[in-house]
């Protein structure tokens, strides 16, 4: 029996007035997801202990079987791990968004944060503007790293772990009462926007109609993680395929291969195709048991609060990833299990990330049940199954309990 994840990023949300009462899911044409549902066992999974915050690093260590109040030591630590930072135990690791900060002619403390991403700004274009931060405001005792996208590193040495806002959980609002009370971190941000602002690469944005990046943010602080072998604690070799450094990272902890996909980016345009064919050759022919196929799209569309790009994006992962890997599965005459779900929602009126159950879908192709006619928040919610602690459903994919 092979095993594969499915971990559609936010894809879930809340009844929309603008959809007829619909979410997202409900909206989207997923003939694939549908087909499955039929046969499926469909129910729901709190992914985010109680008192945790709901973000992508709790959820996915729930979906990969780590209970996240064992092993959580912070968002940027994970991310840490995939850029191949060697962090000292002593050292403290924060995420460094660019982000889109308003422009008027204000203090730093009364401007809005725009886009958390800068329109997804490219992983080229950051690094000059992350080379640029190095010499205008880096110091002894911190270290700038390059990262993808938007996203990258600052490791303070010998530092605190101190409770920052991430910058999607405040879109459009005044950063001022959201700075961090740490003096040096704070500095850092002011002068980021002066050294950002009237950068040449941001300049060149603005003519093309992008936003600039024009500020770091800092948050997601914590220390060296340790997770234990995923091999070790369920017998099974694992890959990890995803565009993102969080994902990439928990592989590496985890002692999971990685796979990088050409043109996977986390974006709305990303090889989705080419995210399910991975997973197919690792276990087809790569001699893999287990594959975590990780997309983005969705809860980036969440973020933006895009209706029209959120439920493309859930399309893209029916037709572009699912269909691929289920056709190619199926081809290979082989026994899986299929566990489709998010790891957590991102409702399009929020723009952030909630703690709410999110549906999954399991699918065994030896064993077909009575299932659902649609697969959905509604649907999967009225089945009755409930998983309160979410980090447990992987114990129920491999139909085994896991340490």
């Amino acid at each position: 029996m092979k095993y594969v994840v499915v971990l559609s990023d936010g894809m879930a949300g809340r009844p929309l007035k603008e959809l007829g009462g619909r979410t997202t899911l409900e909206a989207a044409h997923t003939p694939n997801m549908d087909m499955l549902s039929n046969i499926s066992e469909l129910g729901m999974a709190s992914m985010v202990p109680e008192g945790m915050a709901p973000g992508s690093d709790t959820a996915n260590l729930a979906v990969m079987g780590y209970d996240p109040k064992l092993y959580y030591t912070g968002r940027s630590p994970l991310e840490a791990l995939s850029i191949g930072v060697d962090m000292e135990e002593k050292d403290v690791s924060f995420r460094c968004n660019l982000v889109t900060l308003s422009e008027e002619d204000c203090p730093y403390e009364e401007r809005c944060i725009l886009d958390h991403s800068s329109d997804e700004i490219s992983t080229e274009e950051a690094a000059v503007l992350i080379e640029a931060l190095k010499e205008g405001i880096g110091r002894e005792g911190y270290e700038f790293h390059v990262g993808t996208s938007y996203r990258h590193l600052l490791i303070e040495k010998e530092g605190k772990v101190i409770e920052l806002t991430p910058p999607h959980d405040i879109l459009t609002k005044r950063i001022g009462s959201y700075l961090p009370n740490d003096e040096v971190l704070l500095e850092m941000m002011r002068k980021s926007y002066d050294i950002l602002e009237n950068h040449p690469l941001n300049i060149k944005r603005k003519e093309k109609g992008l936003k600039p990046a024009n500020s770091a943010w800092f948050w997601g602080a914590g220390k060296k993680p340790a997770l234990t072998s995923f091999e070790e604690r369920t017998g099974r070799k694992g890959v990890m395929i995803s565009a993102v450094d969080l994902l990439k990272g928990i592989a590496v902890g985890a002692g999971m291969d990685r796979i990088i996909v050409e043109g996977a980016n986390g974006g709305l345009h990303t090889n989705y195709e080419g995210k399910a064919q991975a997973a197919v050759d690792a276990i087809t022919k790569g001699g893999c048991d287990f594959a975590y196929i990780h997309v983005e799209a969705p809860d980036e569309m969440g973020h933006q609060g895009s209706i029209r790009d959120k439920v493309r994006a859930i399309e893209n992962v029916d037709e572009r990833v699912l269909k691929v890997l289920i056709d190619g599965l199926n081809k290979a005459d082989i026994d899986y299990r299929l566990l489709l779900l998010p790891d957590h929602p991102t409702p399009i009126e929020v723009r952030t990330h909630t703690n709410e159950p999110v549906p999954y879908l399991l699918y065994d192709s030896t064993c077909h049940k009575e299932g659902c006619i649609h697969y959905n928040e509604k649907s999967a919610a009225q089945t009755g199954n409930n998983w309160t602690d979410g980090f447990k459903l992987l114990g129920h994919l491999l139909q085994e309990e896991i340490c």
